[in-house]
């Protein structure tokens, strides 16, 4: 049964770039087979353009921006709503292709779906509060203030573990700010980005607003970030690349924002009820079977209760289902690739080798070559890999801590700086602790922490700017300072 078969609208299975309106095939020749996770079968294949196709969807972004942005903010608002309604509608189709190209349950692809659209509604309403400020003047005769104005042509390079609302958190902030994109996905989960495209025409988007290039991708990169009329580059990856992409993006002195990698503690403070806190840990560890950039990595139990939280963990762990995302009751699908599986298992080899305990985590079960059955080490320490990487694995360590000084220090002992979570009903410690972290996140006993309100980005390496909120538009507009002075008046006069 091919994808196609499985939509109940098989136009959104897109085979195509789509550049200026149009569907477009590559001309070199080149494509790419795209692979469902979980049984290994071709989905179907995408073209890879030349060079002179990625330049042409700037050539069609330049060409649409000065039409769009002149567009009042209200009939951009009414063509972002459009698409919404037309996420929505098509809700059930679009998680089954996201769980075909990437493997995720398909509630957990629904869920993005509602996720992903969320942020397209709140940015078409966002764009209408784009407000300059009125500026008291200092200079007799003059009216003094700011414009907020577009900034122009978006580059969206977006992963594939979260295919579909990770290009509409940013492309809908950059439309409803006047901004024209070029998408380009992951390789792996093109055809959710398609889907989108194809919608995009349907609820009235015109041609060259939105774009999606596929190629290969240090190649696409390369001339996105060296093009002077693409004007903003926001990426989210791995910190490897987004340090590399802002290297290429200096020498256009290119707005940068990025969102990297993460490596989250889960602080468990001794008052908490062991039980609850383990099944919160759970949560927060294998959301996306651990493929998120949220997923807790650093598992931190106070002494006290380390041993009853260690048995409620596996015992809640031990009842996760793991299966191909598209049959019912599946807690965790398959990772994206082999590769993901073999770097998995080398995270384990190494805690084990240094003297982690490997409480449960059986790879014999596993009912395909890209599953990875979920694990759980104790007596993690430093010198493991798994301290210190983003596992983006369902691989999942508790250390335990003495006090809070003790792991405040060994939550912040890391590059990265996304999100961290606590656990406690101690006003003081919460406070304390929440204020200490260097992460640009804190959750305090919540698992959930994203939605379109949330100004969503890390510090230090994991990354620059934010997403969502009020502040995720400002990413895609430039602050314009006007001075009126007076006709016929005489300075200093």
């Amino acid at each position: 049964m091919t994808l196609s078969s499985k939509l109940s609208d098989p136009r959104l299975l897109r085979q195509y770039a789509y550049v200026d309106g149009k569907w477009t095939h590559g001309e070199g020749g080149r494509e790419e087979a795209v692979f469902d996770p979980a049984t290994g079968e071709a989905l179907g294949h995408i073209p890879w353009l030349e060079p002179h196709q990625i330049t042409a969807a700037v050539d069609a972004a330049e060409a649409a921006f000065m039409h769009w942005r002149a567009l009042r903010v209200d009939e951009r608002c009414e063509r972002l709503l459009a698409w919404y309604d037309l996420l929505q509608a098509h809700r059930e189709d679009l998680a089954t292709i996201m769980t075909l190209e990437q493997g995720k349950p398909l509630p957990d692809a629904r869920g993005e779906v509602e996720y992903g659209a969320s942020f397209v509604r709140w940015f078409a309403e966002e764009g209408k509060r784009t407000f300059g400020d009125t500026i008291p003047s200092h200079i007799p005769n003059a009216a003094l203030g700011t414009l907020k104005e577009p900034l122009g042509i978006a580059a969206l390079i977006t992963p594939w573990n979260f295919p579909l609302a990770m290009i509409t958190r940013k492309a809908a902030a950059a439309m409803a700010a006047g901004c024209t994109v070029i998408v380009k996905p992951a390789g792996e989960t093109p055809f959710s980005a398609l889907a989108l495209a194809e919608l995009a025409e349907r609820a009235g988007i015109p041609a060259g607003v939105f774009n999606v290039v596929l190629g290969d991708p240090p190649e696409v990169s390369r001339i996105l970030c060296a093009e002077d009329r693409v004007r903003v580059l926001s990426f989210t990856g791995s910190t490897r690349v987004g340090r590399l992409l802002l290297e290429q993006c200096a020498n256009t002195v290119k707005r940068v924002s990025l969102e990297l990698g993460g490596n989250a503690p889960f602080i468990v403070g001794p008052d908490m009820d062991p039980r609850e806190a383990a099944f919160a840990a759970v949560a927060a560890k294998f959301q996306t079977a651990g493929q998120d950039c949220l997923a807790a990595d650093r598992i931190l139990v106070h002494e006290s209760i380390h041993d009853a939280f260690v048995v409620h963990f596996a015992e809640r762990m031990a009842a996760l289902t793991v299966g191909n995302g598209l049959e019912p009751e599946i807690d965790l699908g398959p990772l994206i690739h082999r590769q993901a599986v073999e770097k998995a298992a080398s995270i384990v080899d190494d805690a084990i080798s240094k003297g982690a305990t490997l409480v449960a985590g059986d790879q014999s079960q596993a009912p395909g070559e890209n599953f990875f059955m979920p694990v759980l080490l104790t007596n993690v320490t430093r010198d493991m890999k798994i301290w210190h990487e983003e596992s983006f694995a369902p691989v999942a360590g508790i250390t335990a801590y003495a006090n809070d000084d003790q792991v405040i220090e060994m939550a912040n002992d890391t590059e990265y700086g996304l999100a961290a979570y606590l656990y406690t009903h101690d006003i003081r410690r919460i406070w304390k602790i929440m204020r200490a972290l260097e992460f640009g996140m804190v959750s305090v006993n919540s698992v959930k922490m994203t939605g379109p309100p949330v100004p969503f980005g890390g510090v230090k390496h994991s990354g620059l700017g934010r997403e969502g909120g009020v502040t995720g538009i400002d990413e895609y507009l430039e602050t314009k300072y006007y001075c009126l002075g007076a006709l016929g008046s005489v300075s200093g006069s």
